[in-house]
């Protein structure tokens, strides 16, 4: 198998600050008219956008696409509900997950891969106030011990 083309358009870094991941699925979506050309622009946010199972199927809501400048009448609703390409099984399995008390289906990652727009979402549960600040306390010595390893090195 060769190696494929991954270009990373959107990131939500806040995802990985407000929860914890415990599975990533990737997964297709479906675009209409110019969407595409908006997303390879990089005019995509996702940094509000969720994911909800309705009827057996998973859409990203909040996913801001902002319209083709050189769009015309087939620009979409840039906020509109988009479906998600998944699996079944995926998606019963998610679904029963989310029933579950503190869960949550977030986006975390859009990008190009082989040609095709991809979405990375994740299983969430959140994070409570002392987490937060314990991820922010074991960063800064982080950042303090290799600090201290690069002076220590010249």
């Amino acid at each position: 198998m060769g190696k494929e083309n991954i270009l990373l358009i959107a990131n939500n870094k806040k995802a990985y600050h407000d929860y914890f991941i415990e599975e990533k699925y990737e997964c297709g979506i479906v675009l209409y008219g110019t969407e595409i050309k908006s997303i390879r622009q990089g005019k995509v946010s996702i940094k509000e956008a969720y994911v909800s199972v309705d009827h057996g199927e998973a859409f990203v809501e909040g996913m801001n696409i902002s319209p083709y400048e050189k769009g015309n009448i087939f620009n979409r609703d840039p906020l509109r509900k988009r479906k998600l390409l998944l699996h079944k099984a995926e998606i019963t399995k998610l679904a029963g997950a989310v029933q579950v008390k503190g869960y949550t289906l977030i986006p975390l990652q859009v990008y190009l891969k082989g040609g095709r727009c991809k979405i990375e979402v994740g299983l969430a549960r959140g994070k409570k106030l002392y987490d937060k600040r314990e991820d922010l306390r074991r960063k800064e010595l982080n950042r303090e011990s290799e600090r201290d390893y690069k002076v220590r090195m010249k």
